[in-house]
């Protein structure tokens, strides 16, 4: 399978002249199982991934010891228990060892677990071996509405004679103290129940373990088979809307998997449904960029009503600190919004807001929720133009690395949302009818790509690209933003610069040209950047590798948030920027207006086919098949085909060049 993630790149781009750094070879630790991702174990090897429903959410440590034996622990998080002080990490976490597991005895001995086998496919599955012809498998799910973790122990009895086997009784509970939590005292309990008999040869038993918690004055009730079932039915929902369909496989499951990963950190807070990027430190809270930026302008093509509601709960959040002296809007509210956070200033976190809202708002397809976003849209469109100077160039404080690297005064960031802030309003402008504020809005999005052109455009380490500030003098990887946003003045450079040597490694696009760090959210958009703009032969590889990568290498199966810092965590956001490389990049959906978009789904090399079924953006809604988009390579080119729940909207061959429009009916 090893062949499968090497790019023979490097002797054809030395021959084409262009300082390309080529994917290195890849070898896969995971294998594609179905819908799952399988390990078979046969060395010393540990991950964590996080799995989260809407009360609690669970990092698990697994793997491997040099020995054999099962490594285990389980980090698991309630937002909504509130610890004090009430800020951006005030969610209850407790760490779970071995001490948390049952004792287990095959024929009166205890049991020691050797690993074998670790399967995800939305839950986790670890099997190990007890005894000869006795396999124990670990099933692991968060309860999809419950305050609780289960984990249910399933003995299999692989051999030819009955054995007897006992699992102890585990109890645990500890009542936190009541001036600690923001609601008084808390109870956390770790619980199953005692079980022993015999097990005939070909049969099977379990117990359930369950952490949980709550208020001391609630109940909590979890059933072991609910929750597991639950769970699967919820990830097979997911699964089946907004369906990828490529002649690769590995992109096919990354994207399902993000999918999962974006949809699935949501919580039900006290402030409302409040999408969170997960990480055991960011719960029952929103960012401008997490949230308004990255992960709300996805929910409407997956259709998901929770996604869709969390993103309206978190505008209408940010909307509270709309005020008539254009003070910024934090750039995150926190605990479950009682409260905020600024400690980096202005950020860039209007512009961010508007583009944000405004691909949400055309997304969605829906008038009446175009016009309740309008009012913040257009408050921090105005805030952004009296942060600009004389040249046209936006201001802010710092951008979303929040001071790690130097920003200067005005950054590339900060200035490309704006503008796509302004695009975005002025479609939304013009289909609801407001035509001359349309063209107002149009007229101010030219101007300030024209700005950014003048300001920000420069030769730097040898490419005809950006400078991220006035200043900078090293390649950063935000200059991947124009071409996300369909600037194009600058592509054969700022393409030629983010495949070089100075910014692409093993890991994506470093932050900064001669650093170390990476931020997966940067080589998303650099990725969803170089597809659309139609860059595919030479991104493909890139694609191919970095999907491998995340979804079959050392640490599965999701994009992760920056090394060093944070350490890789499987943020949830970074998981909506994976999906929109394949729906803004791949196949080039842009929104025209409420119940239009254009689209240019190009056909990598070799392909001969791909398509995206049920798609449920630009009110296509929730009902009815959906959309769906298919690409089919002709002897002329291609030919592109659009259903809604059946029926055909567009049916006719295309050169790969401009994009074609899709209009819904009324």
């Amino acid at each position: 399978m090893q062949s499968l993630f090497r790019a023979p790149l490097a002797a054809a781009l030395l021959a084409a002249g262009l300082a390309q750094a080529a994917p290195p070879a890849f070898t896969p630790r995971w294998q594609i199982d179905g819908n799952a991702i399988r390990w078979q174990v046969q060395d010393a090897h540990s991950d964590q991934l996080e799995m989260s429903g809407r009360q609690v959410s669970a990092v698990i440590d697994y793997g491997s010891r040099a020995d054999g034996s099962l490594l285990l622990a389980r980090t698991v998080v309630w937002p909504m228990l509130r610890t004090i002080p009430d800020d951006t990490h005030a969610s209850l976490i407790r760490k779970f060892g071995a001490e948390a597991s049952p004792a287990i005895a095959i024929d009166g001995q205890p049991a020691a677990e050797r690993l074998q086998q670790v399967r995800f496919d939305g839950r986790l599955a670890l099997q190990s071996q007890l005894a000869p012809g006795i396999i124990l498998l670990r099933t692991l799910t968060p309860s999809p509405d419950e305050p609780a973790l289960v984990e249910r122990l399933e003995l299999v009895n692989n051999g030819k004679t009955a054995r007897r086997y006992s699992f102890a009784a585990l109890e645990r509970s500890e009542s936190t103290p009541a001036e600690q939590g923001t609601h008084g005292a808390y109870v956390v309990e770790v619980r199953s129940p005692a079980r022993e008999g015999e097990l005939a040869p070909g049969a099977r038993t379990h117990v359930d373990l369950v952490f949980s918690a709550r208020l001391q004055n609630e109940m909590v009730y979890v059933d072991g088979d609910e929750a597991l079932q639950a769970r699967a039915r919820k990830v097979a929902q997911w699964r089946e809307n907004l369906v990828l369909e490529t002649p690769d496989p590995v992109i096919d499951a990354m994207f399902a998997f993000s999918k999962v990963r974006a949809a699935e950190s949501i919580f039900a807070t006290r402030g409302g449904l409040l999408h969170g990027p997960g990480g055991t430190r960011y719960y029952a809270a929103i960012w401008a960029n997490d949230q308004a930026e990255y992960v709300n302008p996805f929910f409407p093509y997956l259709g998901d009503r929770a996604g869709v509601q969390s993103a309206l709960t978190s505008f209408s959040m940010f909307a509270r600190y709309m005020n008539a002296d254009f003070k910024p809007i934090p750039s995150s509210i926190v605990a479950e919004g009682r409260s905020y956070w600024n400690g980096a200033g202005d950020r860039g976190d209007c512009a961010m807001i508007s583009y944000g809202a405004s691909q949400f708002a055309l997304a969605q397809g829906d008038a009446n929720t175009a016009r309740q976003l309008l009012p913040l849209i257009d408050w921090c469109l105005e805030f952004t133009r009296r942060k600009r100077d004389a040249q046209g160039i936006v201001h802010s404080d710092s951008d979303e690395l929040e001071g790690r690297f130097p920003s200067g005064k005005a950054n590339l960031s900060t200035n490309v949302l704006a503008y796509g802030g302004l695009e975005g309003a002025a479609r939304l402008a013009a289909a609801l009818g407001d035509t001359p504020r349309a063209a107002a809005l149009q007229q101010e999005a030219q101007a300030q790509r024209g700005a950014i052109e003048r300001y920000f455009g420069a030769r730097m380490g040898g490419y005809d690209t950006y400078r991220y500030y006035d200043g900078n003098d090293k390649l950063r990887a935000w200059i991947a933003l124009p071409l996300a946003l369909g600037i194009n003045e600058r592509q054969h450079g700022t393409v030629d610069a983010l495949l070089s040597p100075q910014l692409w490694t093993e890991n994506g696009v470093l932050t900064e040209a001669g650093d170390k760090t990476f931020w997966d959210r940067a080589t998303l958009y650099a990725l969803r950047g170089l597809l659309k703009a139609g860059e595919l032969d030479r991104t493909m590889p890139y694609l191919r590798y970095y999907s491998g990568r995340r979804l079959l290498g050392e640490h599965v199966p999701y994009a992760v948030e920056a090394w060093p810092e944070g350490q890789q965590r499987h943020l949830s956001a970074e998981s909506g920027l994976y999906a929109r490389v394949v729906t803004e990049g791949l196949f080039g959906i842009e929104p025209a207006s409420l119940r239009s978009f254009t689209i240019a789904p190009r056909l990598p090399k070799g392909w001969p086919r791909m398509a995206l079924r049920h798609l449920r953006a630009f009110g296509a809604g929730a009902n009815g098949g959906g959309i769906d988009i298919v690409a089919t390579r002709t002897a002329r080119g291609q030919r592109v085909l659009v259903r809604l729940d059946g029926k055909t909207l567009l049916d006719e061959a295309w050169d790969g060049k401009a994009p074609l429009l899709v209009t819904l009916p009324n």
